[in-house]
């Protein structure tokens, strides 16, 4: 399970791979009957040049320490260095001392688990619709007919705008009825707050590449982004397929937050390698659209 953030609307996802053999009625994602069986749908096996290994090596990422980091001139010098480093080889740093309380993050996993805890049908409620970026998505079932991952998500967008101020809670309240007010409130918080933090992160990165650092964070203001809840149920057998398989992520920030399961793995010099849970820290990688930001400078 991991809570991500991203800055800036999705880029509309890849048009789905139909043939003809998808004419047939989708597969339903649920994890609770397919556990059943002895094995899993062919279409959820990966190939085995694309499958997953337990055995790699941990990836470097440096740690920024964010506390009274940008009054600190010295410590900022050392922070925007290492974060220039960082992008220029794979493009993700942690961020500790962040300010965001344990308990809010302990409160979106709580609620992220109470979620996909329902029932299929409860879910489905919030179905995405073709086209959206926004609902809830069982492993894209209706979009791919092989490589399937073995997952579920929960999407809904945040605007940093006092005109929508209060558009997640809405979102829960008017998708899934006033009982889930308590969801929207926990996640309206925690999009505030990633916002905030989002802001702080794109002043490191404009002084990492020169500028000054309220550039980024002026055109970032008001940022239309897009919150996401991924949930990687138990799998029978989990050495046949991925829970998400290798994209890279087109929006311009992606703020994460793992749980204790150790699955993330980065793609660097031809191989893979992990990022170790630290549940004090947020993982931020750099999406394709800062990348071609940065290409302009």
């Amino acid at each position: 399970m991991a809570v991500s953030f991203v800055t800036t609307s999705p880029e509309e996802e890849d048009k789905p791979k139909l043939g003809l053999g998808n004419i047939q009625t989708p597969l339903i994602f649920n994890p609770s009957m397919l556990n059943l069986q002895a094995n899993i749908p062919n279409q959820f096996i990966w190939p085995d040049d694309e499958k997953p290994s337990i055995n790699v090596l941990e990836l470097d990422v440096p740690l920024i320490d964010l506390q009274n980091l940008l009054s600190d001139p010295s410590s900022t010098l050392d922070a925007s260095r290492l974060i220039s480093e960082a992008c220029k080889k794979h493009g993700f740093f942690l961020v500790v001392n962040h300010g965001i309380s344990e308990e809010l993050i302990s409160d979106a996993h709580e609620y992220t688990s109470r979620f996909f805890d329902m029932p299929l049908s409860e879910k489905q409620r919030v179905l995405r619709k073709s086209g959206e970026s926004v609902g809830y998505a069982s492993s894209f079932t209706g979009r791919f007919s092989t490589k399937l991952p073995w997952k579920e998500t929960l999407s809904f967008r945040f605007c940093d705008d006092m005109s929508r101020s209060k558009s997640v809670q809405d979102y829960f309240c008017d998708a899934l009825g006033h009982g889930f007010q308590p969801f929207g409130k926990v996640y309206q918080e925690y999009c505030e707050a990633m916002s905030s933090l989002s802001l702080k992160i794109m002043e490191l990165l404009g002084l990492s590449l020169g500028v000054k650092r309220d550039y980024f964070r002026e055109f970032f203001e008001e940022n239309d982004s897009i919150m996401r809840l991924n949930y990687y149920p138990p799998c029978i057998k989990p050495d046949l397929t991925l829970g998400t398989g290798p994209h890279c992520d087109p929006t311009s920030l992606t703020i994460l937050h793992q749980d204790h399961v150790n699955g993330l793995q980065v793609f660097v010099e031809n191989q893979w390698r992990s990022i170790r849970p630290n549940p004090k820290a947020f993982v931020v990688n750099i999406g394709d659209t800062f990348m071609v930001t940065h290409l302009d400078f």
